[in-house]
């Protein structure tokens, strides 16, 4: 069967531009699926989306007018059921075939089959393919159901309704235009009240002509483009405003390169329909306001691209991306200096009422502000913060970096009440900073300040020095602490409060820093700091580092090379082992791994195990004078050899000499299990010999449990 290439392109108005990718792709690919389960597609049939300000477009190739018909064989019922005892039709056969467009004609042309255990009557019948017509009435149906739209619209039809203005429809903008060419044939369908044409419009202020006339599916792009000044792909118009960007901004000065941001670069990409890339400039003056400030005004509230030299400081130039080519550019970059420069003076504005008081006299206000309703204020929370902090300092460094952490931990969220905090929340930390330099605090107590939200996303950066880690793990584990205590737990596909990660936040701090910190003493000792807050603390604080511990697997196993698999790590993890050390146990337990007698060690250590655990007994002394059997001396005798050398080695922190040391232990342990009845009648030598495995269980999981390595 022929076929030829389909376009369906919607009209509308302006669709909102942070959704507007999401949207193109999930209208392309719900129109090629329906078609392609419908049988109107190819094997090698594939589709283009298009994405502009104002419409959803998609080009699907090698479509075919009509669906291939297809054999189908229904199961109707049992013989015994179908026919009566003269061969003849039942009520129930003659009800079904009625239910299936059938009569008694088709008797003679049903067929017997054995189904299971019983003969059944079969019908077969041929089902018409689909044409495109209807195909794409029902795919068009589906694509516009299944759209992943913020928020819809009911708008009333002017058109094409029988209660113009009355009869309302919902979209995520009002529609105004529906094409749908299959080759250069005009596909009959409706949607959204709108009947298809060829007919659609270009671009608001440089449309060559409007409407404009599509007369091939094939030509659609190239005829925008051509008479509609409009470039239909979001791929290519995002190319085309990151190459001119990158053009522009080498135009405005030698080494400067635009801000990177690819949600900026989406989201203008979305704003215009054919880009042209400008310089502008704002006063030098304004330069004296710390960077983030006027980056962030400029990003967020104007959507231009600010300019950075070769050392990443913010210049006073930046590009806008602007949706109109006149042959004279000025009144657009003249109105864009105009409508920044209101911005900028608001950010300077804040900048100085903020340094007229100090972080210390805002303090105050914090306890005017809800933290949690279970969980008190934020001056509430600064205050356990603060304490936590001081403990943990106290473990890592001492008296000094305790004190420098707890003035850190105390001032960290004051800047949450200043003015430019209160306008732009995303510079939490940053203005702390700045406002703490200005009075006068040690740089390392500023940096912390700034730093303690950190990391704040997968891949983030960790905090910079000792004093913003210290105060980073407390402000973290505060959460955690406070929020599993009151029963705010993390579910499936909610984690309302970033609980996820904050853990893998601690998780990565302790563990790339190789921090000495005893992550259980630290939780118990911060769930006091919550009073009578906490219901059930200790029961709370255990749902806590169950959590953190199922969390680790995924990071240690992303250390090094990446390749360890999931028992090595879960043999580091079950060990419970400091959280700073456990990348090196790792590694010590990925060399074991390799050694020809880790399997049967790991074998015999589960055996063990498994053999304490159902004995029951307090492990004692091993008595030499009880060791009867020559496999059990020899064990005995070469435990005796290896043990210490294995010991000093594990405190020396050379956990994989340590691991390797115990392979000698192979023979003597296979030897003993071989030759040796454990549960022996004799309740002594049973007891000795026990007690001789709990030593040696003990000595082969110092490192890590690696029972855990075995098959």
């Amino acid at each position: 069967m022929s076929t030829q290439n389909l376009l369906v392109e919607l009209f509308v108005e302006e669709l909102p531009p942070k959704a507007l990718r999401k949207l193109g792709e999930a209208f392309a690919s719900q129109l090629f699926e329906q078609l392609k389960a419908q049988g109107l597609t190819a094997a090698d049939s594939h589709v283009t989306p298009h994405a502009s300000p104002r419409r959803l477009a998609a080009h699907i190739t090698q479509v075919a007018g009509k669906a291939a018909d297809k054999a189908v064989r229904h199961k109707l019922m049992p013989v015994s059921v179908a026919l009566d005892a003269a061969g003849q039709p039942t009520p129930a056969l003659l009800k079904k075939l009625h239910a299936l467009g059938a009569d008694a004609a088709v008797l003679p042309q049903l067929q017997r089959a054995v189904d299971g255990k019983a003969e059944a009557l079969f019908l077969d019948s041929v089902q018409p393919g689909a044409t495109l017509a209807d195909a794409l009435q029902k795919a068009l149906a589906e694509a516009l159901a299944h759209l992943p739209i913020p928020k819809v619209m009911t708008y009333q039809l002017q058109h094409g309704t029988p209660l113009p203005g009355w009869d309302s429809v919902q979209f995520v903008r009002p529609a105004h235009g529906l094409v749908a060419l299959h080759g250069a044939a005009v596909v009959p369908v409706t949607a959204l009240g709108l009947t298809a044409g060829r007919a659609t419009h270009g671009h608001r202020f440089e449309a060559a002509l409007d409407p404009i006339e599509i007369q091939h599916a094939d030509h659609y792009a190239d005829t925008l483009r051509e008479q509609g000044a409009v470039i239909a792909s979001f791929d290519e118009r995002r190319a085309l405003i990151q190459s001119q960007i990158k053009t522009a901004a080498a135009r405005a000065g030698q080494a400067l390169h635009a801000i990177e941001d690819e949600a900026l670069l989406d989201e203008v990409t979305a704003l215009v329909e054919r880009p042209n890339v400008l310089v502008c400039q704002f006063d030098p003056a304004f330069l004296d306001v710390p960077q983030e400030c006027l980056i962030l005004t400029m990003k967020a509230n104007q959507k231009y691209f600010p300019l950075l030299d070769a050392a990443g400081k913010l210049t006073n130039q930046f590009l806008v991306v602007s949706n109109i080519s006149p042959s004279d550019a000025s009144a657009v970059v003249g109105g864009n200096e105009r409508v920044v420069r209101p911005r900028l003076q608001d950010a300077k504005f804040f900048f100085d009422q903020d340094r007229k008081k100090t972080l210390e006299s805002r303090l105050p206000q914090l306890a005017k502000v809800v933290y949690h309703n279970k969980l008190g204020t934020q001056g509430e929370r600064s205050e356990r913060v603060r304490a936590i902090a001081r403990a943990i300092g106290e473990q890592l460094g001492g008296a000094t970096l305790a004190a420098q952490a707890e003035q850190a931990a105390r001032l960290a969220k004051a800047d949450l009440v200043s003015d430019m905090v209160g306008e732009f929340p995303e510079l939490q930390g940053v203005m702390g900073r700045y406002y703490a330099l200005h009075d006068g605090l040690p740089p390392a107590v500023a940096d912390a300040i700034e730093d303690h939200y950190k990391p704040r996303f997968a891949g983030d950066e960790l905090p910079r020095g000792e004093v913003g880690t210290v105060v980073a793990l407390a402000d973290k584990l505060e959460t955690l602490v406070g929020l599993f205590g009151i029963g705010a737990l993390p579910t499936g596909d909610r984690d309302p409060f970033a609980l996820r990660r904050h853990a893998l936040g601690v998780i990565r701090m302790l563990i790339e820093q190789t921090l000495p910190l005893d992550l259980s003493a630290t939780v118990a000792a911060a769930a006091r700091h919550f009073g009578t807050r906490l219901p059930e603390p200790d029961a709370s604080n255990a749902q806590l580092l169950a959590f953190m511990y199922e969390r680790v697997a995924g990071v240690l196993r992303e250390q090094g090379d990446g390749q360890a698999s999931a028992q090595e790590a879960d043999a580091v993890i079950a060990a419970r082992p400091m959280w700073g050390e456990m990348p090196k146990l790792l590694a010590a337990v990925r060399a074991f791994a390799k050694l020809p007698e880790a399997p049967a060690l790991a074998a015999a250590n589960k055996r063990i195990g498994n053999i304490l655990k159902k004995a029951d007994l307090a492990p004692g002394a091993v008595d030499p004078a009880l060791l009867h059997e020559s496999a059990e001396q020899a064990l005995h005798a070469a435990m005796q050899a290896v043990l210490p050398q294995a010991d000093a080695q594990f405190a020396a922190g050379d956990y994989t000499a340590s691991l390797q040391t115990l392979a000698a232990l192979r023979a003597p342990v296979d030897a003993f299990f071989d030759g040796v009845m454990v549960n022996a009648d004799d309740a002594a030598l049973k007891a000795n010999r026990l007690a001789l495995l709990h030593q040696l269980h003990q000595a082969m999981n110092r490192v890590a449990d690696i029972s855990r390595l075995a098959a």
